[in-house]
């Protein structure tokens, strides 16, 4: 009788562990309540964009939204650094198929075709997007308002020609764009940056190029070569939407002496003397705010959630730049600012 009970609860031990399948380990906040679930329960992972961490901007900032999490919620991470599109599909069926994560978080447009076919396949799992849309059951899509922060660089880029000696500016109406590719979220960076230097200067040039190729955001050689080219016109204040990429740009104004601004995080340490301001695009706290609600049961599945200025997904900043704006000048984008959030000024998506 012994041996007949211990053979028994040892199958009961064997189909309790072989049970769970692949599917139900990514999907550890369905099976238990929110009050039993902890930080140490679950585990997420993040496919980078091309370019890797050391960008200085995208990647960087999403990393570091995952690490705040890890930090302050005790949720463990993987990351992988793909080096072509090419590798996207593979990786994330590859983390589908460990089932070892609560969410797998893709970033960024260019992974959307990959998600797009993988999702379907794995439909207990939950995945996320930053700054993709896919509205299916089990993927929660972040998006962003890119075109308000452009708006009001774009402004500020126009205030500062109107006091160009004070900067060593010409005294043109001429602005550059340096984007990584042309799509619907590089292209609302340029909307928004024309839109907000013609609010102030009617009679603005602003010349929109994009870095393209087959590596579009780690690019610095071609980005840095497009920036010394628009400068060489009289562009001399030039704002980048391009990633890595941007790092060329930066290195154009050093050398050639022009006004650059920064996009994502906080770049104007890169260079103090060159880099006026910086487009805050804060992926930081979408990354963030996806382990948390993943870790409360509470990701927004089938949805999209959009981040604009209203709350703070989009900024902007000049902390650490030697280039000093006046007072007066921020406190006149201040006013376009709620000008935006109330709907007053209605910004353009779409070039």
């Amino acid at each position: 009788m012994k041996k007949i009970i211990s053979v028994l609860l040892t199958l009961i031990m064997v189909f309790s562990f072989t049970g769970c399948s692949s599917s139900d380990k990514g999907n550890k906040t369905d099976a238990t309540s929110d009050s039993e679930v902890t930080g140490a329960d679950i585990k997420a992972a993040v496919i980078l964009g091309i370019g890797g961490l050391g960008d200085q901007s995208y990647n960087d900032l999403v990393y570091s939204g995952l690490e705040r999490a890890k930090e302050e919620l005790g949720v463990d991470f993987d990351y992988a650094e793909p080096k072509e599109v090419t590798d996207f599909e593979t990786i994330l069926r590859d983390m589908s198929d460990s089932g070892d994560y609560a969410v797998i978080i893709g970033i960024a447009f260019d992974q959307l075709d990959a998600f797009t076919t993988v999702v379907p396949d794995y439909p207990d799992q939950q995945y996320a997007l930053i700054d993709a849309t896919l509205l299916e059951e089990n993927v929660a899509s972040y998006a962003s308002k890119e075109q308000e922060g452009a708006f009001l660089v774009g402004a500020l880029a126009a205030y500062m020609k109107q006091d160009a000696s004070s900067y060593s500016l010409e005294d043109n109406h001429k602005y550059g764009f340096v984007g990584a590719i042309e799509s619907e979220t590089i292209d609302r960076f340029a909307a928004g940056y024309r839109a907000g230097i013609q609010y102030i200067d009617t009679e603005a040039e602003v010349t929109i190029q994009y870095v393209g190729g087959d590596n579009p955001f780690g690019d610095t050689t071609t980005a840095k070569e497009i920036a010394n080219s628009q400068h060489a016109k009289g562009n001399d204040i030039i704002f980048h939407a391009a990633g890595g990429s941007g790092l060329g740009v930066f290195a154009a104004a050093k050398e050639s002496d022009f006004i650059a601004i920064g996009v994502n995080s906080n770049q104007n340490t890169i260079d103090p003397d060159h880099i006026a301001a910086s487009m805050l695009k804060r992926v930081d706290n979408a990354a963030y705010d996806i382990i948390e609600s993943t870790l409360n049961g509470k990701l927004k599945t089938g949805e999209e959630t959009v981040l604009g200025l209203s709350d703070d997904g989009i900024g902007y900043t000049l902390e650490g730049s030697n280039i000093k704006v006046s007072d007066e000048t921020v406190e006149l984008l201040e006013e376009i600012k709620e000008k935006i959030i109330s709907g007053e000024i209605e910004v353009p998506s779409e070039l």
